[in-house]
């Protein structure tokens, strides 16, 4: 690893709360920190923080846009699957049975457990995205 970054990773992993986005504010905890003589080593250090932390910033930023959508796509899908499933049953079950009164209850009670089924099955699949989002976000 070259000195650059070997010095920047020491210096954040000690100091990483008085670091963040800005250049200029990085470059003074850093004078506050160390004493580098160089300037320019200075300003190399404080500039690859930066880049690291203006990265790390963006890749939370993507990770709760992807998961927000994510949701929002389920819910949609949700509210779809649930709209089209209580006409289709209601409209079957008339023809089959004149009655209105009978056909009432029975098309309640089934309308009721396959919407809990498919409510099931986005969460397992909300969890295993963010699953991923999390395993990648981890240092190897």
């Amino acid at each position: 690893m070259d000195r650059i970054k070997r010095l920047s990773n020491e210096v954040l992993n000690e100091y990483s709360e008085r670091f963040g986005t800005d250049f200029s504010t990085n470059k003074q905890s850093l004078n506050e920190i160390s004493i580098v003589r160089s300037k320019g080593l200075k300003n190399k250090i404080a500039g690859y923080i930066t880049k690291m932390l203006q990265r790390q910033a963006k890749f939370e930023e993507r990770k709760q846009m992807i998961i927000d959508k994510e949701k929002k796509s389920l819910e949609r899908n949700q509210s779809r699957s649930q709209k089209s499933e209580p006409a289709v049953k209601s409209a079957a079950e008339p023809a089959a049975e004149p009655a209105a009164e009978p056909a009432a209850e029975p098309a309640a009670e089934p309308a009721a457990e396959p919407a809990a089924e498919p409510a099931a099955e986005p969460a397992v699949e909300e969890k295993t995205t963010a699953e991923e989002i999390i395993d990648e976000s981890k240092p190897k």
